[in-house]
């Protein structure tokens, strides 16, 4: 792979929040380097808002978020894909679609923060725990000199990127 701006795409079932919050982390960690999207194979048509206003206040420009299907990335008009990590384990366990250029694919498993029940504030502590996790592993991603990998170095990477977890206490 040469030195250019990779396409990488984040997926979850319902796009509502971990995916998109990967899709702003790997936007603000790998600029330049790295464009990020985010897709879901049940898409729930709006953004979480617990996790909007994290993002919000995380500093991103949340405006020209939403929640997508992934088919608008397996078209042949849709920006060619370099990697694509599922971020929750229901899609990394559904068939996803054939994504034209056989992109590096890996599964970044992350609890559900929507599933969270709690008052506000434990259930805002729970999405910062994950967008944490998944900024963590990102810039890691982020950090790797891609150009310097073959394939399966770079597929071997990124699998185990996908299993690095924070310290205990680190939220």
């Amino acid at each position: 792979m040469a030195n250019r701006e990779y396409n990488v795409l984040f997926l979850c079932t319902g796009n509502s929040a971990r995916s998109i919050m990967a899709e702003c982390a790997i936007n603000r960690w790998g600029r330049g380097k790295f464009k990020g999207y985010s897709a879901g194979s049940h898409p729930k048509g709006a953004i979480d808002p617990t996790a909007l206003e994290l993002l919000q206040e995380l500093n991103y420009d949340t405006s020209g978020l939403r929640s997508k299907s992934w088919d608008e990335f397996a078209r042949a008009d849709s920006p060619p894909l370099d990697f694509v990590f599922t971020v929750c384990d229901r899609a990394a366990a559904e068939q996803c679609p054939l994504w034209p250029g056989q992109p590096v694919t890996a599964h970044w498993g992350v609890a559900d923060p929507v599933a969270f029940e709690g008052s506000h504030e434990e259930k805002r502590r729970c999405f910062f725990r994950i967008y944490r996790e998944l900024e963590n592993r990102i810039k890691i991603f982020a950090s790797l000199r891609i150009e310097a990998l073959d394939s399966f170095a770079l597929q071997d990477r990124v699998k185990e990127i996908g299993k690095v977890k924070l310290p205990e206490g680190r939220e």
